[in-house]
């Protein structure tokens, strides 16, 4: 996702409302978020759907890298050394 850009990617809910086709374009061809306030705050926020998907994608890593560190304080994972050698002897057989 691109960076936010504040002068372009800011609209009020009444700027939204009046003009929703070139906002939902916008956020499809720039790649960026489109924050939506509502009486001065931040109230949504539109996304293009593969920017979604992407982030989706890269939450869902990182949670199974977070996982991955827990098992491995916990002394629940294997050394390099022993994970090659039980890839390698399953190939083998």
């Amino acid at each position: 996702m691109r960076r936010l850009r504040v002068d372009q990617d800011i609209r009020s809910m009444s700027e939204f409302r009046s003009g929703i086709a070139s906002f939902i374009k916008q956020v499809h061809d720039t790649k960026r978020p489109l924050i939506i306030t509502q009486h001065g705050k931040g109230a949504a926020v539109l996304l293009d759907v593969a920017e979604y998907e992407t982030m989706q994608e890269k939450i869902e890593l990182l949670k199974d890298i977070q996982t991955s560190l827990e098992q491995l304080e916990n002394g629940e994972g294997f050394t390099h050394e022993d994970a090659k050698s039980q890839i390698i002897n399953r190939v083998i057989r």
